[in-house]
């Protein structure tokens, strides 16, 4: 095999948010990303994390000793803004402080569309209802992803897409989702890795989201039990995992031992 592309998942999986299966394997979890460069393997971290901006998750990662390059990283954010550009359209963005940065530039007065990602802080009446007025006077709704749920320090909560459904429901319309797991959010990450997506596998804690979203795009999916994994979940999905792991440093080692030139 040429090369196998491997895609990461960074949320719950990579010390982000304090997750309780990185935080105590942050040195298995760098050791096996340095194997990974040491292999004939191409790298990517994906996420649908949309509380931060991708330079803040770079150095995050960084700090936490990962040898990866900004590039290398790929995001909703950054597929959401692809889109809007593309759409040519002003954003009502109702996503985190933190994450404005990833649409620098963007023309937001007087919006035409709205966006929505994670963002607790803004998911008020006053908010939502300037939404489903903007998208009943024709503005379409487009959803950086539509996560049920997360894995936070206290717990799992809300992820973005109740919400988009509320609006979807209220209004009548069906939301333009961008990220995990659209089949066109694993092609765009794979775009630049002079990767197919037969020769890719990823990592991930989402059955649906990461696993499924993976391999109906044509990928392998490893599904660790981690993070926001809840037993059960490789049921969820047809068809199932083509692999369950208890670990991100399992999973790479299955990569490493089993896969490379079985592709």
């Amino acid at each position: 095999m040429r090369n196998t592309g491997n895609v990461a998942k960074e949320n719950g999986l990579f010390c982000i948010c304090g997750s309780k299966c990185c935080s105590p394997m942050s040195e298995n979890c760098t050791l096996n990303d340095l194997l990974l460069r040491q292999a004939p393997v191409t790298v990517k971290f994906v996420t649908n994390t949309t509380k931060e901006c991708k330079r803040t998750l770079f150095e995050r990662l960084r700090r936490l000793n990962f040898d990866l390059q900004e590039q290398e990283i790929f995001t909703s954010l950054t597929a959401a803004r692809n889109l809007l550009e593309q759409r040519a359209v002003r954003p009502l963005l109702l996503v985190e402080d933190s994450a404005l940065e990833d649409f620098t530039g963007l023309e937001t007065s007087d919006p035409n569309a709205v966006v929505i990602g994670l963002a607790p802080d803004h998911f008020n009446y006053q908010t939502l209802n300037k939404a489903f007025r903007l998208i009943l006077d024709g503005a379409p709704l487009i959803a950086i992803h539509k996560a049920r749920y997360y894995k936070r320090k206290d717990g799992l909560a809300l992820g973005p897409g109740p919400f988009v459904t509320g609006l979807e429901y209220a209004t009548d319309t069906q939301a333009t989702v961008v990220g995990k797991p659209e089949k066109g959010f694993f092609l765009e990450a794979l775009r630049d890795l002079n990767c197919s997506p037969e020769e890719a596998v990823m990592i991930g804690d989402d059955a649906r989201d990461d696993v499924g979203g993976a391999q109906n795009a044509g990928m392998l999916g490893i599904l660790v039990k981690t993070g926001k994994y809840r037993p059960g979940d490789e049921g969820k999905i047809n068809p199932p995992p083509h692999l369950m792991c208890d670990s991100f440093p399992e999973a790479v080692n299955h990569i490493l031992e089993n896969l490379l030139g079985s592709k």
